[in-house]
């Protein structure tokens, strides 16, 4: 009899998402058939507190995966794994095909080999974003819609052509897979900072924190009405989680709440979490200035599918990122 607990690799685990679903994981899981174990490309001692086995991999290499090889019943593989324009100084595209695309299908091959269950798997909500102008709300089998000529261009490329192969091996192989399409997904991490055009620049949303914990007044550009789905990292990982126990071949998911929250109420809630009592940021509006992106993620098939139900709201999401703030933990 096989008493060996069965294992679920999480590809890119040392990013802040990675970190948020072991430790939302190891609150969730009580069932001690299922190991998890952690896969990042970087050498970290991080996860020993957790109690949780750590391996360092390049999925770009393909020898790199024979680390893994005492890994002995993999049941599952998240990947989470890949390069990205908000963490890429310069540009350097290459990068994306080496890491969204080898990468994956060497994380494919992995599957095949090791007779994985299933896959799961993040990808861009790039491709269908601009379809949000004309209607905000957007659906998780919209064709692809987007620009050609922008720093985003081939990564979102490199991330749709890897959803290709991985729907390619769920039919060819019956590799089970679940594919989700990421909007931003907000979260506390003591990194406030990432790449746009290759430059480094504050997260916006961390600026506005700032400025509300200084109780400097805080600008809303454009059109204040202008709504967007704020989906917490915790609601991310229940995603996740539930896909992992699903009966089910394929799935398609939007991340998001369904929900829709102005711009406007986006800075008072800054303003009534983080402000001092004796101290409240004011209000400038400036429409004279460019609007802030608009997008609702249909998560109908998430519902569906999945059972899933976001667990929180806007103002519950900003209390929660205060306190992780406040304690400097990731849980």
């Amino acid at each position: 009899m096989n008493n060996t607990p069965k294992q679920i690799l999480v590809f890119g685990a040392t990013g802040d998402t990675g970190k948020y679903f072991v430790s939302y994981f190891k609150e969730h899981n009580l069932d001690s058939s299922y190991e998890l174990i952690a896969i990042g490309s970087r050498k970290t001692d991080y996860f020993d507190a957790l109690g949780v086995k750590y391996y360092q991999v390049d999925i770009s290499a393909k020898s790199n995966f024979e680390i893994l090889d005492t890994i002995r019943n993999p049941y599952a593989v998240i990947n989470l794994a890949g390069a990205m324009p908000a963490r890429m100084e310069g540009y350097n595209p290459q990068k994306y095909i080496d890491v969204n695309i080898t990468g994956t299908l060497n994380i494919l091959d992995y599957c095949v080999q090791k007779n994985v269950d299933r896959i799961l798997f993040s990808q861009s909500f790039g491709d269908i974003k601009e379809y949000s102008e004309k209607n905000p709300v957007l659906h998780a089998d919209m064709a692809a819609n987007y620009s050609l000529n922008n720093d985003h261009s081939i990564y979102v490329m490199s991330k749709n052509f890897a959803v290709d192969m991985i729907r390619h091996y769920n039919l060819k192989y019956a590799l089970k897979a679940f594919i989700f399409r990421l909007p931003t997904i907000y979260l506390w991490s003591d990194i406030d900072s990432f790449y746009v055009d290759g430059k480094i620049r504050k997260i916006g949303y961390r600026s506005i924190i700032d400025k509300a914990i200084a109780g400097e007044d805080i600008e809303i550009w454009g059109d204040p009405s202008r709504k967007k789905d704020m989906i917490y990292v915790k609601d991310f990982c229940r995603m996740l989680y539930l896909a992992l126990f699903v009966d089910r071949s394929f799935g398609h998911y939007n991340v998001g709440t369904g929900i829709g929250t102005t711009l406007e109420d986006q800075i008072k809630g800054i303003i009534e979490v983080f402000c001092s009592s004796d101290q409240k940021s004011g209000i400038i509006y400036r429409p004279d200035l460019p609007n802030a992106p608009q997008y609702i993620m249909d998560i109908t098939p998430a519902v569906n599918d999945l059972g899933y139900n976001p667990q929180y709201d806007y103002i519950a999401m900003l209390n929660d990122f205060k306190r992780h703030m406040d304690s400097g933990s990731f849980y």
